[in-house]
């Protein structure tokens, strides 16, 4: 059985750089943490989501926008909140538009959605302590 700690990265292909880094460190507050070069030319950005998670963003994208969620393929990012409420709030605050309102998931936990300028979905989510999922993990723990 393979040992996980964690899911280190998500990597996006992105047509303009620029205006990508302009959407996840001015509005959604990212950094950037280093930039990788081959052959000279820009490579991957890595931008930090937390000190052992992160976001690589390759350059020179093709086509116009990501594969609809109903394609075969990545289909969202989801990035763990502790407050859906703040979050909501700063997220108006900075000129995100939400392609999902806050909502009660299936799930039990509360959520909304925005999609980068390249259109990759990204869940917003709270994670609630009666969810599925602390549950579920709870029954995988008594084994």
């Amino acid at each position: 059985m393979l040992t996980v700690s964690s899911i280190g990265h998500v990597a996006i292909r992105v047509k303009d750089v620029e205006r990508t880094l302009d959407f996840y460190i001015n509005r959604l507050g990212f950094a950037e943490m280093l930039r990788l070069e081959r052959d000279g030319q820009l490579w991957l950005i890595y931008l930090r989501i937390t000190d052992d998670q992160y976001l690589e963003v390759f350059p020179d994208g093709e086509g116009e926008r990501a594969a609809e969620r109903e394609a075969v393929g990545f289909n969202h990012m989801c990035l763990a909140v502790p407050d859906i409420e703040q979050t909501v709030r700063e997220l108006d605050a900075a000129g995100v538009e939400m392609i999902r309102p806050k909502v009660l998931g299936a799930d039990g936990n509360w959520q909304t959605w925005i999609e980068d300028p390249d259109g990759h979905r990204i869940e917003l989510m709270q994670m609630m302590p009666d969810a599925m999922q602390p549950a579920a993990i709870a029954r995988l723990r008594a084994g």
